[in-house]
């Protein structure tokens, strides 16, 4: 009983307890923060809920650095011991991402995507700018599921942040905003009244919604067995070490997925249409 005493203090007991979260709950906790972040979302689940749908999320997307204290696995960790299996991986030469999917038994539950940087292959001002991130990350910060939407545990500059943009807006973008949700996504292929991602981007814009239009506003076809879009960030007002800044934040994201020759939904990405989907936060709106 006293060795009991001795390791759980007050620091573990919160672990324990916080590392107790369901699946729906942990979900649930990662869509409050993404709206918190993302008002437009929010807005546009109730347009879809106000038609009498039942919005039902295909994929979550997070995004970080290839760095072994917060790469993919260590993000991925707090989902595989709620019963995902890896299943994809993808490699986007360009933007310097790698990139891996993960799925659930129950298909109702959303496909997680996570992506990350590869360091690298960055000059090393750029290196060292990231590894002084990093070095602010507090011991044991992820050991606790509450970490994927705890947002940034370090300071940053807004002249570093605009040294990153030049090149990577992902690298920017995760200086900003740190470890939560970079989008959800609406599975079209669950909605009652939208048969096609053209009605459903048609409803966005005719609600005032600025859609990402790099590579088209509809990413993939039919034969790819995957169609994707979505809306432009939403500008975010961010305090950085050197003033409040205006940049872009989240998104939300549509797809529409086709079923294969065995006649099952396709369950994985095409990198061509993510590698233009990543584009929605090199700029922002106001909605």
């Amino acid at each position: 009983m006293m060795i009991l005493r001795y390791f759980i203090n007050e620091r573990n007991l919160n672990t324990i307890i916080m590392s107790n979260y369901t699946l729906t709950e942990l979900l649930d906790l990662l869509w409050k923060d993404y709206v918190e972040t993302n008002p437009p979302a929010q807005r546009i689940h109730d347009l879809f809920t106000a038609k009498g749908e039942k919005v039902i999320n295909d994929h979550v997307a997070f995004r970080t650095y290839g760095h072994p204290m917060i790469d993919v696995d260590v993000l991925s960790q707090a989902f595989r011991e709620r019963g995902y299996e890896e299943k994809g991986q993808y490699h986007f030469e360009k933007k310097k991402l790698f990139a891996k999917h993960f799925e659930h038994p129950d298909t109702v539950m959303p496909l997680i995507f996570i992506s990350q940087l590869k360091l690298e292959e960055f000059d090393d001002n750029i290196q060292r700018i990231i590894q002084k991130l990093i070095d602010q990350i507090p011991e044991g910060y992820t050991n606790d599921p509450k970490f994927l939407f705890s947002g940034r545990p370090w300071q940053v500059s807004y002249k570093d942040y605009l040294t990153l943009k030049e090149a990577s807006e992902y690298a920017a973008w995760m200086a900003a905003f740190g470890f939560r949700v970079n989008h959800f996504t609406v599975s079209i292929h669950h909605l009652q009244n939208f048969d096609t991602i053209q009605e459903v981007n048609r409803f966005l814009k005719d609600n005032g919604f600025k859609l990402n239009d790099s590579g088209g506003e509809v990413k993939g076809t039919p034969a790819d067995l995957l169609e994707q879009s979505s809306t432009i960030a939403y500008n975010k007002e961010v305090e950085f070490k050197d003033g409040k800044y205006v940049v872009p934040a989240c998104y939300y994201e549509f797809a529409k997925r086709y079923p294969g020759k065995d006649g099952n939904l396709f369950r994985g990405f095409i990198a061509s249409s993510a590698d233009k989907i990543f584009e929605s936060t090199n700029k922002g709106q106001d909605v």
